[in-house]
């Protein structure tokens, strides 16, 4: 058995391999790619295949598929990540791949975020295909709260969204964790999950972030135009900018709300709560 992890480089990828490994898959079994293999080294070191292939190379995407029977297919931060996604498909179903799972977004096929385009149009692909394939519809992660709050310290959390809107949020290890159950057992071929954990408000998140960093720090909601300027105005270029402010716009409506059930049947236990998942980062 040979499981390609395309997008082992970024965090959501790494944790898949590790979560592989922790499940018994042999390192010799693991193929991690990325760009930025310097970043593996030490997967390297415990026997993991590691190697660099660059999505817009459709040649290294086909040679290091060949002889693959699974695929974990981490969707692309890139603009092209739509054609990259492609060439992927392309290349597990001329490679004959048995499984091939990618990691979307919430309710990709009928939202209107502006983010869910991509994956919208990666999952028609994957269903117009002949692949066998899992798709692992990623809500929030934790961790896209506790990253900014340097910044929430010094200039206040502000955001878009209503202030009690909920929002299903995990660990990004949890949905690394699985991806790998998705890859190591049977049963899931052909099977969307949504995936999310604890449902929380921004206004939760604050209080949460606010009693384990000692530091009160409050929400703030401002117009969908000008929180995409404040986003623009801390460096995030366009029009990734309208895109996350758009996530907020989202968010309001419910639309990164999922229930938790799915993610609870693939870990065989309920996600980490919000409060312990924010301890275990910031703590």
């Amino acid at each position: 058995m040979s499981i390609v992890v395309l997008g082992a480089t970024g965090h959501l990828g790494r944790f898949a391999v590790e979560h592989l490994l922790e499940r018994g898959v042999a390192p010799a079994e693991i193929v991690a790619t990325g760009r930025a293999v310097e970043k593996l080294t030490d997967l390297a070191a415990r026997g993991v295949d590691v190697r660099a292939v660059d999505r817009d190379d459709e040649a290294a995407v086909a040679a290091v598929l060949e002889g693959a029977t699974k695929v974990l297919l981490v969707s692309g931060i890139e603009p092209q990540r739509l054609a990259q996604h492609k060439t992927v498909i392309a290349a597990a179903e001329k490679a004959g791949v048995e499984q091939l799972v990618y990691t979307s977004g919430p309710k990709a096929t009928e939202s209107d975020m502006l983010l869910m385009a991509d994956h919208k149009a990666t999952e028609e692909a994957l269903a117009a295909s002949s692949v066998p394939s899992t798709v692992l519809r990623n809500a929030w992660y934790v961790e896209n709260y506790t990253d900014q709050v340097g910044i929430w310290k010094e200039h206040g959390y502000a955001g878009a969204a209503d202030p009690d809107a909920p929002i299903s949020v995990a660990l990004r290890s949890e949905y690394g964790e699985a991806a790998a159950v998705a890859l190591t057992t049977e049963g899931h071929l052909g099977k969307t999950y949504e995936l999310g954990g604890e449902q929380v408000s921004s206004n939760q998140i604050a209080a949460t972030v606010s009693a384990v960093v000692g530091q009160e720090i409050t929400y703030t909601q401002v117009p969908v135009e000008t929180y995409q300027q404040i986003l623009a105005g801390a460096g995030v270029p366009a029009p990734m900018d309208a895109v996350l402010a758009d996530v907020d716009r989202a968010i309001s409506t419910g639309g990164v709300l999922v229930p938790p059930t799915d993610l609870e049947a693939l870990l065989g236990r309920p996600a980490t709560a919000l409060r312990p998942a924010v301890e275990s980062i910031l703590g």
